[in-house]
Protein backbone atom coordinates (compact mmCIF):
# COMPACT_ATOMS: atom_id res chain seq x y z
CA UNK A 1 0.00 0.00 0.00
CA UNK A 2 1.32 3.43 -0.96
CA UNK A 3 0.81 6.31 1.44
CA UNK A 4 2.13 9.84 1.49
CA UNK A 5 3.64 11.85 4.28
CA UNK A 6 2.01 14.85 2.69
CA UNK A 7 -1.69 15.28 2.05
CA UNK A 8 -2.74 18.34 0.12
CA UNK A 9 -4.74 20.81 2.14
CA UNK A 10 -8.10 21.85 0.67
CA UNK A 11 -8.12 25.15 -1.18
CA UNK A 12 -8.86 28.06 1.10
CA UNK A 13 -9.13 31.82 0.83
CA UNK A 14 -6.01 33.85 1.41
CA UNK A 15 -5.56 34.71 5.04
CA UNK A 16 -2.84 36.94 6.48
CA UNK A 17 -3.24 35.12 9.80
CA UNK A 18 -1.84 31.83 8.57
CA UNK A 19 1.52 31.16 10.16
CA UNK A 20 3.74 28.39 11.46
CA UNK A 21 3.02 24.82 10.28
CA UNK A 22 -0.17 25.83 8.44
CA UNK A 23 1.62 28.37 6.28
CA UNK A 24 4.62 26.08 5.79
CA UNK A 25 2.34 23.31 4.62
CA UNK A 26 0.67 25.63 2.10
CA UNK A 27 4.06 26.72 0.74
CA UNK A 28 5.41 23.18 0.39
CA UNK A 29 2.19 22.07 -1.25
CA UNK A 30 2.42 24.96 -3.71
CA UNK A 31 6.03 24.02 -4.49
CA UNK A 32 5.02 20.45 -5.32
CA UNK A 33 2.16 21.76 -7.46
CA UNK A 34 4.55 24.00 -9.39
CA UNK A 35 7.06 21.20 -9.88
CA UNK A 36 4.42 18.82 -11.20
CA UNK A 37 2.97 21.39 -13.63
CA UNK A 38 5.77 23.70 -14.81
CA UNK A 39 8.78 21.62 -13.79
CA UNK A 40 12.05 22.58 -12.16
CA UNK A 41 12.92 25.16 -14.80
CA UNK A 42 9.56 26.93 -14.51
CA UNK A 43 9.34 26.95 -10.73
CA UNK A 44 9.91 30.35 -9.13
CA UNK A 45 9.76 31.48 -5.53
CA UNK A 46 7.26 34.13 -6.59
CA UNK A 47 5.05 31.51 -8.23
CA UNK A 48 5.17 29.34 -5.13
CA UNK A 49 4.23 32.32 -2.97
CA UNK A 50 1.28 33.09 -5.24
CA UNK A 51 0.17 29.47 -5.15
CA UNK A 52 0.33 29.47 -1.36
CA UNK A 53 -1.49 32.81 -1.24
CA UNK A 54 1.26 34.47 0.73
CA UNK A 55 4.06 36.94 0.15
CA UNK A 56 7.39 35.85 -1.27
CA UNK A 57 9.11 37.18 1.86
CA UNK A 58 7.38 34.40 3.82
CA UNK A 59 8.95 31.87 1.46
CA UNK A 60 12.44 33.36 1.53
CA UNK A 61 12.42 33.58 5.33
CA UNK A 62 12.15 29.80 5.49
CA UNK A 63 14.12 28.75 2.40
CA UNK A 64 16.83 31.04 0.99
CA UNK A 65 16.85 29.35 -2.43
CA UNK A 66 14.69 27.36 -4.79
CA UNK A 67 16.83 24.27 -4.23
CA UNK A 68 16.39 24.50 -0.44
CA UNK A 69 12.63 24.77 -0.85
CA UNK A 70 12.40 21.83 -3.26
CA UNK A 71 14.54 19.59 -1.07
CA UNK A 72 12.21 20.25 1.87
CA UNK A 73 9.07 19.83 -0.25
CA UNK A 74 10.24 16.48 -1.63
CA UNK A 75 11.24 15.19 1.80
CA UNK A 76 7.82 16.13 3.14
CA UNK A 77 5.80 14.88 0.20
CA UNK A 78 7.40 11.80 -1.33
CA UNK A 79 5.03 8.82 -1.01
CA UNK A 80 6.03 5.84 1.08
CA UNK A 81 5.46 2.20 0.26
CA UNK A 82 4.41 0.80 3.60
CA UNK A 83 4.97 -2.92 3.14
CA UNK A 84 6.03 -5.59 0.68
CA UNK A 85 3.15 -7.71 -0.68
CA UNK A 86 3.01 -11.30 0.59
CA UNK A 87 1.47 -13.32 -2.25
CA UNK A 88 3.23 -16.65 -1.76
CA UNK A 89 5.71 -16.31 -4.63
CA UNK A 90 8.65 -14.05 -5.38
CA UNK A 91 7.70 -13.32 -9.00
CA UNK A 92 4.22 -12.03 -8.18
CA UNK A 93 5.45 -10.19 -5.11
CA UNK A 94 8.13 -8.34 -7.07
CA UNK A 95 5.64 -7.48 -9.80
CA UNK A 96 3.22 -6.04 -7.27
CA UNK A 97 6.01 -4.14 -5.55
CA UNK A 98 6.99 -2.64 -8.92
CA UNK A 99 3.40 -1.52 -9.46
CA UNK A 100 3.36 0.11 -6.03
CA UNK A 101 6.61 1.92 -6.83
CA UNK A 102 5.08 3.11 -10.12
CA UNK A 103 2.01 4.38 -8.25
CA UNK A 104 4.28 6.37 -5.95
CA UNK A 105 6.30 7.79 -8.84
CA UNK A 106 3.15 8.87 -10.69
CA UNK A 107 1.66 10.62 -7.68
CA UNK A 108 1.91 14.41 -7.64
CA UNK A 109 5.07 14.42 -5.47
CA UNK A 110 6.40 11.65 -7.71
CA UNK A 111 5.89 13.82 -10.77
CA UNK A 112 7.70 16.60 -8.91
CA UNK A 113 10.65 14.30 -8.25
CA UNK A 114 10.74 13.22 -11.87
CA UNK A 115 10.78 16.86 -12.96
CA UNK A 116 13.86 17.40 -10.80
CA UNK A 117 15.54 14.25 -12.12
CA UNK A 118 14.88 15.11 -15.76
CA UNK A 119 15.72 18.81 -15.70
CA UNK A 120 18.49 19.44 -13.21
CA UNK A 121 22.10 19.69 -14.29
CA UNK A 122 24.54 17.40 -12.51
CA UNK A 123 25.66 20.08 -10.05
CA UNK A 124 22.11 20.92 -8.97
CA UNK A 125 21.05 17.26 -8.92
CA UNK A 126 23.76 16.61 -6.35
CA UNK A 127 21.57 18.49 -3.85
CA UNK A 128 18.84 15.92 -4.31
CA UNK A 129 20.91 12.74 -4.12
CA UNK A 130 20.16 12.12 -0.44
CA UNK A 131 16.47 12.94 -0.95
CA UNK A 132 16.19 10.45 -3.80
CA UNK A 133 18.20 7.79 -2.00
CA UNK A 134 16.42 8.11 1.33
CA UNK A 135 12.95 8.65 -0.11
CA UNK A 136 12.93 6.27 -3.07
CA UNK A 137 15.89 3.96 -3.46
CA UNK A 138 16.58 2.86 0.12
CA UNK A 139 12.93 2.04 1.01
CA UNK A 140 12.51 0.15 -2.28
CA UNK A 141 15.63 -1.93 -1.72
CA UNK A 142 14.53 -2.71 1.85
CA UNK A 143 11.20 -4.11 0.64
CA UNK A 144 12.83 -6.03 -2.20
CA UNK A 145 15.10 -7.67 0.39
CA UNK A 146 12.04 -8.56 2.44
CA UNK A 147 10.51 -10.31 -0.59
CA UNK A 148 13.78 -12.11 -1.36
CA UNK A 149 14.20 -13.16 2.27
CA UNK A 150 10.78 -14.79 2.23
CA UNK A 151 11.66 -16.49 -1.04
CA UNK A 152 14.80 -17.96 0.50
CA UNK A 153 12.76 -19.22 3.46
CA UNK A 154 10.31 -20.89 1.05
CA UNK A 155 13.15 -22.49 -0.87
CA UNK A 156 12.47 -20.76 -4.20
CA UNK A 157 15.40 -18.31 -4.08
CA UNK A 158 19.10 -19.16 -3.91
CA UNK A 159 20.86 -18.41 -0.64
CA UNK A 160 22.91 -15.58 -2.16
CA UNK A 161 19.84 -13.75 -3.42
CA UNK A 162 20.18 -11.08 -0.73
CA UNK A 163 23.28 -9.68 -2.44
CA UNK A 164 23.15 -5.88 -2.51
CA UNK A 165 23.78 -5.69 -6.25
CA UNK A 166 20.90 -8.05 -6.98
CA UNK A 167 18.49 -6.07 -4.80
CA UNK A 168 19.61 -2.80 -6.41
CA UNK A 169 18.57 -3.93 -9.88
CA UNK A 170 14.87 -2.94 -9.78
CA UNK A 171 15.24 0.62 -8.41
CA UNK A 172 18.31 1.18 -10.60
CA UNK A 173 16.44 0.10 -13.72
CA UNK A 174 13.40 2.17 -12.78
CA UNK A 175 15.50 5.28 -12.33
CA UNK A 176 17.62 4.71 -15.43
CA UNK A 177 14.82 3.88 -17.84
CA UNK A 178 12.62 6.67 -16.51
CA UNK A 179 15.33 9.32 -16.77
CA UNK A 180 17.23 8.19 -19.86
CA UNK A 181 14.60 6.32 -21.90
CA UNK A 182 11.44 8.15 -20.85
CA UNK A 183 9.78 4.86 -19.88
CA UNK A 184 6.44 5.01 -18.06
CA UNK A 185 6.76 1.38 -16.99
CA UNK A 186 3.81 -0.55 -18.36
CA UNK A 187 2.84 -3.87 -16.78
CA UNK A 188 4.47 -5.59 -19.76
CA UNK A 189 7.78 -3.84 -19.06
CA UNK A 190 7.61 -4.89 -15.43
CA UNK A 191 6.97 -8.49 -16.45
CA UNK A 192 9.97 -8.42 -18.79
CA UNK A 193 12.18 -6.98 -16.05
CA UNK A 194 11.11 -9.61 -13.53
CA UNK A 195 11.09 -12.59 -15.92
CA UNK A 196 14.22 -11.77 -17.90
CA UNK A 197 16.38 -10.28 -15.17
CA UNK A 198 15.23 -10.84 -11.60
CA UNK A 199 13.96 -14.43 -11.79
CA UNK A 200 17.17 -15.70 -13.44
CA UNK A 201 19.26 -13.80 -10.85
CA UNK A 202 17.30 -15.24 -7.94
CA UNK A 203 16.60 -18.75 -9.18
CA UNK A 204 18.17 -21.58 -7.20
Amino acid sequence: MVTSRWTAAPAQAASPRRRGPVLERAILDAALEQLSTVGWGGLTMEGVAAGAQTGKAAVYRRWPSKADLVVHALRAGLPQIDSAPDLGGVREELLQLCRQMREAMFSRPGFALRAVLHECDSETAERFRDVIFEGVVEPGVKLIKEVVRRGIARGEVRSGGMDDYVCDVIPAMLMYRSKVCGSEWTDEEFEDLIDQVMVPLLRR
